[in-house]
């Protein structure tokens, strides 16, 4: 099973710089347990901000020889800039292409990124397939609660069956509500993997 962990610093107390110091300690915790793909999602944070994490994390990963890869949301110029292993996109047309992509980081004679996508209907997961990206994060596939609003209606088992169906042979991640009491029911229709920001986080963990 693929374990696809994202970053949100927002989840931690404190002062930005201790919020940014549980990031990496988390991260670490991650590589040191494995987790196949890290993906470092801080948008709000200046570029400078972002790359100094991306950087603290692939540090660790080096150290540690982990097989774990760091992927930088929705900005190829950082995640060049810091040899991370690859991208993560939105399904907005306004993104690079994945072969534009795979182009810069060629360019920068840099190893071909791993690229993922997120999907939210069939038509975006047929579109990433003909723009073959690496792996699909399909959601939400359960309800995800908000604290500020209402939840986000999950798209349920069979929808993820059908992504997973159309994505083939393309690995699909199911995201949104994944929880570790019903990540096997999301294997059984056919996800390669699971991805989630409060699924993997020590406090989550722990409860």
């Amino acid at each position: 099973m693929i374990r696809y962990a994202i970053t949100s610093r927002a989840l931690y107390p404190g002062s930005e710089q201790k919020k940014q110091a549980a990031l990496i300690a988390e991260s670490s915790r991650w590589i040191a347990e494995g987790i196949n793909f890290i993906q470092l999602r801080e948008k709000d944070l200046p570029a400078a901000e972002q790359a100094h994490l991306a950087r603290k994390i692939l540090g660790t990963i080096a150290f540690s020889s982990s097989p774990t890869k760091l992927l930088i949301n929705s900005r190829p110029d950082i995640a060049l800039a810091t040899g991370a292993h690859g991208v993560h996109l939105t399904s907005s047309p306004d993104e690079l292409t994945p072969a534009q992509i795979r182009t810069l980081y060629a360019v920068a004679d840099q190893e071909p990124p791993f690229i993922t996508i997120s999907c939210h209907t069939l038509a975006e997961v047929q579109l990433a397939c003909q723009n073959k990206v690496d792996a699909i994060l399909f959601s939400p596939v359960f309800e995800k609660p908000l604290p500020d609003s209402r939840p986000i209606p999950g798209q349920g088992l069979n929808q993820l069956q059908a992504a997973c169906s159309v994505a083939s042979p393309t690995p699909v991640y199911a995201l949104g509500g994944v929880t570790r009491q019903n990540a096997s029911s999301c294997l059984a229709v056919g996800a390669a993997g699971i991805a989630g920001i409060r699924l993997f986080q020590f406090a989550a963990a722990a409860k």
